[in-house]
């Protein structure tokens, strides 16, 4: 059958250059690297979490060298004083009560000056006589010492006669004052509570500037973190890869090693390098050395497992490339996602080792402080001065969510999984 269609021009109509991109996908082209640090960008709680790392890292490190006080600088008139003081005035003059109920002269901003002298220590009546411009002024602590006294001796007695109540006594005691400041017979209360300027988060029980001890502690705590957390980067990629690639009777033995020095605790390496080496932060960073480094070479032997029989360790290989060559320039460099994640969690986790270690004693020594040994030292007193207790213990909380929050933005950030 013959075809007597005839093509002509007319019949066709050329597409729109936007027709013809219609179905085109197109994007720039990006790294591992690059792509990972763009969705490690959108990640806010990450860019927030590595913000305050950076703010924390700066301040322990930088503020200590211009802040005029040291860490061991102690006066013990100031001790026990705490962020914000109720100041009290008389005819011009200002001063605050501390917990010890002496008074300490001070600016109306918060400036402390020096403690106020006494005139006469009443201790039979449990009073101090104080003398502002020939007023007198009287400190009494008598009447929660005096229902207390009476309490404890009728508690005493009580174990003997039950038919002794206690409530009145307990009630009393409850609703004791605990200190009367008294100007010529007649009771004052504070004018003002003003901010301590002198000391901004407040004293110690020897008079040391908390502000500094805890960016000293700092210091110690993230010396510890990142010493330790690179050290076992070292020892467990070296280590994993070279079970994980030898493979065989080595793979075993040197897993075996792994297995046996993991069931040995890390409490005992401190008190064991303690004897040794004394105290300080040395036999913590050496403790955390030995065995830190274990997960992380089970991390790598396992991404290294997976890795050396694909195809481009097989080319690498048969090119006749060196077993080093090919450890360090194509297994490691495909399994750096999991060992950054899992080297940049173990920082927060040596930092909370190294804090647990100085709190229970096995940290530095005084007049040093680490975030561990300030708990520490807060415990006997933390009912009276909580933020003692309170400050160092936000500290380790702060810095160690921070990492960890970091830590899982940049698990996710080099997960290939969630690439888009």
């Amino acid at each position: 059958m013959e075809n007597n269609l005839k093509m002509s021009p007319d019949m066709w109509t050329p597409l729109e250059k936007e027709e013809k991109d219609a179905e085109k996908v197109s994007r720039q082209s990006l790294t591992f690297w690059q792509d990972a640090a763009r969705r490690l960008k959108q990640n806010k709680v990450a860019i927030v979490s590595l913000i305050v790392i950076i703010i924390i890292i700066l301040a322990c490190v930088f503020v200590p060298m211009f802040y005029p006080l040291t860490y061991e600088d102690q006066v013990l008139d100031f001790a026990n004083i705490g962020l914000t003081m109720d100041v009290y005035e008389i005819d011009g003059s200002y001063f605050y009560m501390n917990g010890e109920y002496y008074l300490i002269d001070v600016t109306p901003d918060g400036t402390l000056l020096q403690k106020h002298p006494i005139v006469k220590d009443d201790a039979e009546n449990k009073r101090y006589v104080y003398d502002f411009n020939g007023k007198e002024v009287i400190v009494d602590y008598s009447p929660y010492f005096n229902a207390k006294q009476e309490y404890i001796k009728l508690e005493r007695h009580s174990k003997k006669d039950s038919a002794i109540d206690l409530t009145e006594a307990k009630f009393n005691l409850d609703n004791a004052k605990k200190v009367e400041i008294r100007l010529e017979g007649q009771e004052i209360h504070p004018v003002d509570n003003v901010r301590n300027k002198t000391y901004i988060m407040g004293t110690d029980n020897l008079g040391r500037d908390l502000f500094i001890r805890v960016l000293h502690g700092g210091r110690i705590s993230l010396i510890v973190g990142f010493v330790a957390a690179f050290v076992n980067f070292i020892i467990g990629v070296l280590y994993g890869g070279i079970a994980g690639y030898v493979g065989g009777r080595t793979d075993n033995i040197m897993m075996r090693i792994v297995d046996i020095i993991s069931a040995i605790p890390t409490l005992l390496y401190v008190i064991l390098l303690m004897v040794i080496m004394g105290n300080g932060m040395m036999p913590i960073i050496v403790a955390l050395s030995i065995t830190y480094w274990l997960s992380m070479a089970r991390i790598v032997r396992a991404q290294v497992l997976g890795l050396k029989d694909q195809e481009f360790v097989l080319a690498a290989q048969s090119l006749g490339a060196t077993t080093n060559r090919i450890m360090f320039r194509h297994l490691i460099p495909n399994m750096m996602g999991p060992i950054m994640v899992s080297a940049t969690m173990q920082i927060p986790d040596a930092i909370f080792t190294e804090a647990f270690l100085s709190f229970v004693g096995l940290g530095v020594s005084a007049p040093q402080a680490s975030w561990g040994s300030l708990c520490n030292d807060a415990l006997l007193t933390y009912m009276m001065y909580p933020y003692q207790l309170f400050i160092p213990a936000l500290a380790i909380s702060i810095t160690i969510l921070a990492f960890n929050l970091f830590s899982d933005g940049l698990r996710d950030a080099l997960d290939p999984k969630q690439r888009k």
